[in-house]
Order: C-alpha cells, then structure tokens, then sequence
C-alpha cells in the first residue's frame, strides 16, 4: 500500500470557505504521454468503454469495434501480462498522417493498418492497478478528447497556450497552414543544455501569449517543475514553442526563465507543498522514463510511480491539500485505438462540398495542406482542408478533495478545458480559445462539488515502487500479439456516480413530397454540442456532423428518391450516450394518408419524457412504443385522430434518468436513448456493458 501519510492524505477535507471555485487555492497539472482512454479504460465499469450500448457503424455495416489492417480484422484484445510483455508494448505511430487517416473523417474502420496492430490493444483493472485506483479514489473524465488529430508537440502546445494556430488569423477566417500551426513535432523540440549555452530551437515560434504569460500578466504566482535538460528535448514543455520562452534568459531576469526555465525538481515540489509555499498554478513536467510513453523506457508501472511520488508531495501537507486541484492528463493517444467519435467540425467530402453545418462560423478552423505534405497518400477520403480537431479520447484524472469518491463526468472537455478552468478562478482571460472550443468543451468546473465535498470514502491505492522488477519480468516475454480467434469485448458492469452535464438536445424529423427528409437539431442546454449523423444506407459517405450552440438550431435534408427509392436509416449520435435514428420510406410517408411524426420532449422537475405525436394525415391510425432497456412494462399503443397530437409520459427516475424507447408505425421506425440531465448528479447508464455478459 502506500506510505501511511498518503493514505491518511487521501482522506484530508476540502477547505470550504465560500462552497465555490475561488476556495481552490492550488491548481497542479501533470500531462502524461500517449494513451487513448479505451486503451486504459475501455474495461472500467460505469464509462463508456468497450460496452457501450450504441457504437457506430462502419462502411462493413458491421460496428465500430471491427477495425481492420487492410487484409483481416483485428478488434480489441487483451494486453494480457502474465503472457506477454504487454506492459512493455510498441509505441505506434501518431503524425497527422496516420491519425488523420485512421480517423478517416469519421468513418474508422481501418485503424490497424494505419497504426499497427498493437492499435487495439488494451488493458484490465489487475494489469494497471495503479491507474484504476485513482480512477475509482477521484474522478475519471470519459469525454475528454486531446485537441488536434496528431502527436505530442501540437497537443501540448493547445495545453499550454489554449490554441494550435494563430489566433489573430483564426479569428479573421484565415485557415491554418504549417507555417502558423503546428502539425507534427518541431517547435518544442530542442537541443542544447541550460543555463548555458542554452536551447537552439527548431522552427519559427508563436507570438500569442502562452497560459505562464498571462498568470505572469496578472499577477497570478506559477511554477514549472522539470529539469530542463532531461524533459525529452524540450517536447515536454509546449511553451517553447513561443516567443516569449525563447527570449526568457537567465541574464533578462525574466520571470518566465526563473519559474519555466529552470530546475525545479520534485523535492521543490515537496518542500513548496509542505511549507506552503506551492504556487497558485503549477505545471509538472515527467520526463521520458517518467511520462507513461510506449517503447522509451516507460511503462503504466513506471508512469504510476511517478505520479505516486507527484501526489505524495501533495499530500505531504493536509492544510495545502485541503486548498489543492491535481489534474493528471495524458496528452494524445499515441496509436491506440478509441471508439468514440470526436466532437469536431464539418469534413468536407471528397467533391468540396460540407459534410454537415455549424452555428459557429467555421472559417478558420480548418488545416490546409494542398501539397499534401502532411497527409498519407492513402488518404483521399477527402481533400486537403482538414478539421482540425478535437482527436481521440484521452484519460484525464481530476485528483482532489472537491472530486473523491469514484465519479465519472461525461462532459466533453478538450486541452483547452484547462485555460478555461483558469479563466474561472483566476479572472484570466485566453483569447487564443476559438470560439468553437468555448461553444462544444467544458471548463472542468463540472467535475467538483465545491459546495458539499466532504462526504466521499475514499479506496486505499496500491504500492507501485515494484515497476522496475514488473519491467524485468517483462521483458522476458515475448511481445503481444492478437489472438488468432477475436476474443469478446469485456467490460465490468456496474454503475458509478456520474456529475450532472449541461446538455439538453434534440432532434426531430419532417417528411416532404418528393422523398425528402429534414432533420432538426436543436440546443435547449447551456453548453454547445456536437451531433454525428451516419447513414445507415451510404455508410461510404463521410458522416455529417453539426455543431449546435446552446439555444442554438439547425435543419438539413437527405433527398431518397435519388438513390433509395425514398428508404432512409439516419442514425444521429451525440454527448453521453445521446442517440436518435430514423427509419422508414419518405415516399410512402408523404402519400400515406396517415402522418405521424414524433417528438420528445423532457420534464425534468417531474422526472418525466413525453413522447408527442402528431398526425397531420387525413385518416387515424396507431403508433406502437416499446421500451428497449431499463423497464419491463409495455408496449405501449397510442390512437391518434386526423390531425391530433397524442402522447406518452414515463417517470425515468427509478433508471437514473436513462431512457430507450422506440416508436413504430407502419411507415417508419424512431428510436429515442440517452440521459435526461435534471441539474443534479446521478448514476452511470445502468444498461452498460449487459449485453456482453449475456
């Protein structure tokens, strides 16, 4: 176990002075390297892992998890220790390339091939025990995306500045290129010793001002402990690929020299944190053995020890922890696979036209490589403007006394969340955030009870100094491989306390003479969110995407009669299990003389959804509802007059607001699932990973 002063730290009260943001006293960050949260968490209970209840669709038809190298496919395995040295796994690639091509717009389905097939590969809760402790101790993150579709350098550089582009070009509708973002690693890597001679940097750097600037600016005390001549050439620390770092020297007597140059090691860290001295913002730096990176000569063991030793610092001093914010954030996936699809803007398809729509103006967001040098000859799914982010899920860890207890928040955060977070308690301001970031991620303030912390039991973490003998025994193993037979998807079952989400959505549908559909999107919440639409029918198209603002709505139309014969299957995904699908032949629908279309709608002071329909025809007929999960009652059956409205209700409490129903008629199907936030904190949907115990 570990040392009795950690133990008895985890169970230190949060200081309430005002029950808000502002009796946050230190805020201490660490990034880790290249781990996608299926890859750690996929098996956890009460996430969204590898038993989600809805996984997209792939151009197979078959779901998401069926990924393919080109020639079989290999889903998800297990990276099983005790017969491999699965701890000790290849790093994989992860470039904008890749990425990009693996991502495929949205579409996956061949990640392998562009990743290797150590992709798929992933961890239980015995391999890294460490990492599903603090999961189980705090608050694990399942949303929370690394902010650009590539490597280290440009993720690091959105973590530490709140933007990968030039900010002041990106505002003017100017879309990015090489020249003013950051593709691929280059500016942070550096070589040289500190003090002297110094760093000799690569490439040009940025001008806007990086998070250390404005704490600087306003006044606000930070630190940056790393040694800056073993933080893996500089890739570690994403404020040098800016300016004002480069011109930091120890003779200018800069702040940003003293306190992001320097070294600071982890006995500062203790010793700040145990005479209360800890800085109001901190960033710790691992180096490569210490980062969690595949393949370098790290390890989950090893990157748990570490992050052992940066709490254990922490905690050193109950009256500092009590005031303390530790986020623990892995800075993109490496190559390892995650199957949920980012939040992002439109793609655009292959022939230039947009793949989707947003109430956030879109110019400007986009990477631009018409040489295609950054992109994979293979790649031609579409063209050279690319989305540029968000990317794949990562592991964030939200480690303090204002977030014990074994919580999972399932709002969609990316590495700005953490210049947001600040923003709110410090009065900063990051102007670098794009308006779209600010409209779809959250700030992290979600996560914490700031109010009535102090009632959470917190589990005992394991001891994780034994990492160098785990290696050795590892290393006598031969590597991993798939197994031949795809083995089951595995995740625990059970639920856990999940923090209550901004999110309110909606999405209705309206049939027209000549087979048209429209779909309606509407944002009734107080956060933007994004809504993926696959066609069930053209799985080879890029899906649609739309970004809603809150308060905010959009339409568009599929025509059916062009290729269909007037049969659609739309089938629309969004934050937290959110899934609409539509089904039916608009043809039939439109000419039928009985019309119904449906509604839902939410009343959460009741703890109620109704289900409205309402039958503009000219003749009566009936709607059949059933419930798919969560209850044993029904059918249901609703008569509904020429040009009537009828509807259901249901109380959902007694499912923690969760809800899956579908409605049927003779001409069309629709099916309606997800959580009905109510303001409050509730559970993790009940019905994960039940079907794959059965």
């Amino acid at each position: 176990m570990l040392p009795p002063v950690i133990r008895r730290a985890l169970a230190v009260e949060a200081q309430v002075t005002t029950g808000t943001i502002q009796d946050v006293r230190h805020i201490v960050i660490l990034m880790q390297e290249n781990r996608s949260f299926n890859h750690y968490f996929g098996t956890l209970r009460g996430v969204r892992g590898f038993g989600d209840r809805f996984p997209i669709p792939l151009e197979s038809g078959k779901p998401v998890w069926f990924q393919s190298n080109g020639e079989q496919v290999i889903p998800p395995y297990h990276l099983n220790p005790e017969t491999s040295s699965a701890l000790l796994v290849p790093d994989t690639p992860h470039f904008f390339s890749d990425a990009q091509a693996a991502w495929n717009q949205g579409k996956f389905g061949e990640w392998p091939r562009f990743k290797t097939e150590y992709s798929m590969g992933h961890y239980a809760r015995d391999d890294i025990p460490f990492q599903f402790a603090l999961a189980e101790a705090f608050t694990i993150c399942d949303a929370y995306h690394c902010s650009v579709t590539t490597g280290t350098d440009p993720n690091r550089i959105v973590f530490f500045s709140g933007s990968n582009f030039d900010p002041t070009l990106g505002r003017s509708g100017v879309n990015r290129t090489a020249a003013q973002s950051e593709p691929n690693n280059l500016r942070c890597m550096v070589d040289g010793t500190m003090p002297l001679p110094g760093y000799r940097y690569s490439g040009s750097s940025f001008m806007w001002p990086t998070l250390p600037d404005l704490l600087e600016q306003a006044g606000i005390s930070w630190r940056i402990y790393q040694d800056p001549n073993d933080n893996w050439n500089g890739l570690m620390h994403g404020g040098l690929a800016f300016d004002s770092f480069r011109r930091a020297t120890s003779s200018s007597g800069s702040a940003l020299y003293e306190q992001g140059m320097k070294l600071w090691t982890l006995e500062d860290l203790r010793y700040d944190a145990a005479n209360g001295a800890l800085p109001a913002v901190s960033w710790v730096l691992p180096n490569r053995y210490q980062s969690e990176h595949p393949q370098v000569g790290s390890s989950p063991g090893r990157g748990a020890y570490f992050t052992s030793q940066v709490l254990g610092a922490l905690t050193a001093n109950a009256a500092s922890w009590s005031q303390t914010v530790f986020f623990l954030a892995f800075d993109e996936n490496d190559g390892f696979f995650d199957h949920v699809p980012p939040p992002a803007i439109p793609s655009y398809n292959a022939d230039g036209t947009l793949a989707g729509a947003s109430t956030v103006p879109l110019q400007g967001q986009y990477f631009s490589d018409p040489e295609r040098i950054y992109l994979s000859p293979e790649d031609t799914i579409s063209g050279t403007l690319r989305p540029w982010g968000l990317g794949p899920r990562v592991p964030m860890y939200i480690v303090s006394p204002w977030s014990k207890g074994g919580w999972v928040n399932s709002q969609v955060f990316d590495h700005t969340s953490m210049g947001m977070f600040l923003e709110k308690r410090f009065g900063i301001s990051v102007a670098s955030i794009s308006p779209w970031h600010r409209a779809v991620c959250g700030d992290l303030t979600s996560a914490f009870d700031f109010a009535t912390p102090n009632n959470a039991q917190l589990p005992q973490l394991p001891d994780v100094s034994n990492f160098a003998a785990l290696e050795t025994q590892q290393n006598r193993l031969p590597l991993p491989v798939p197994p031949s037979t795809p083995q089951p998807l595995f995740q625990e079952t059970g639920t856990r306390f999940s923090r209550a989400l901004p999110y309110e959505l909606h999405t209705s549908a309206r049939i027209a003479a000549g087979g048209l559909v429209t779909l309606i999107f509407s944002n009734t919440g107080r956060q933007g969110a994004v809504f993926h639409v696959y066609d069930q029918l053209h799985l080879d198209r890029i899906p649609r995407r739309y970004t809603l603002e809150a308060n905010k709505s959009l339409s568009d139309v599929w025509n059916t009669t062009t290729t269909d014969a007037g049969q659609y299957d739309l089938w629309v995904y969004s934050a937290n299990g959110y899934l609409r699908s539509f089904q039916g032949n608009a043809t039939a629908q439109s000419t039928s003389a009985f019309a119904p279309e449906v509604q839902i709608c939410y009343a959460p002071c009741t703890g109620q959804i109704h289900l409205k329909v309402e039958n503009s025809g000219s003749e009566p007929g009936q709607v059949s509802v059933a419930a798919n999960a969560y209850r044993t009652d029904g059918p249901w059956a609703l008569e509904l007059a020429a040009g009537f409205t009828g509807s259901l209700n249901w109380n959902i409490e007694a499912s923690g607001y969760w809800y899956d129903f579908t409605a049927m008629a003779s001409t069309f199907e629709r099916r309606f699932a997800g959580r009905m936030e109510t303001g409050h904190d509730g559970t993790s949907d009940p019905a994960m990973a039940l079907s794959l115990s059965t």
